[in-house]
């Protein structure tokens, strides 16, 4: 009776071990905390909702969880690439492609309405730039927005870059659990 109690005690010290082992191997604490509901700032819920009007194939909590992946919210974020505001715009591309959002009459980079707005405008963008690439067009979409339509076209769909791929990922894990609500 004893050896048996050992035995199934072994077992059961094994099975926790192996357990434990997996939570790890699977990304551990790191996969709990990104399960986590991403709460949008509330005064942007809205113009996040009525931006994504503009371009229907990226839905609204997708172009959140791009905002979120790209400047954490903040209006004032400055990549070490040059990348500025909320939505992580290049001084060119936001010449290009910046929107007056809420029609004062300025495109600034730093106000977030004209920030989100932008950012919409250029996904509606790229989604026709990239609209005859093969593979899945919401990931073509946000390729072109990381690393460039030209690149999301040279390499028929997302770029092999790992920067690329994983933003991509990101985004779309981060969308799953965006609340606009």
């Amino acid at each position: 009776m004893l050896k048996g109690l050992v035995i199934a005690g072994a077992a059961l010290v094994l099975l926790a071990v192996a357990a434990a082992g997996a939570f790890v191997a699977f990304g551990g604490l790191d996969y709990l905390r990104n399960q986590q509901a991403i709460v949008v700032p509330e005064q942007l819920r809205p113009v996040i909702i009525e931006a994504a009007e503009r371009c229907p194939v990226v839905p609204a909590k997708v172009l959140a969880a791009q905002l979120a992946s790209e400047s954490s919210w903040d209006p004032r974020a400055v990549s070490p690439a040059g990348a500025t505001g909320l939505a992580q715009f290049m001084p060119e591309v936001w010449e290009q492609y910046a929107v007056d959002g809420d029609n004062d009459g300025d495109r600034d980079i730093y106000d977030p309405v004209d920030a989100i707005h932008s950012a919409a405008e250029l996904n509606c963008v790229n989604a026709e730039l990239v609209a005859d690439v093969p593979g899945n067009r919401l990931r073509n979409i946000l390729a072109a927005y990381n690393a460039g339509f030209n690149q999301v076209v040279r390499y028929e769909g997302v770029p092999p870059f790992p920067e690329t791929e994983q933003y991509v990922e990101r985004v779309l894990s981060r969308a799953e659990r965006i609340q606009l609500d």
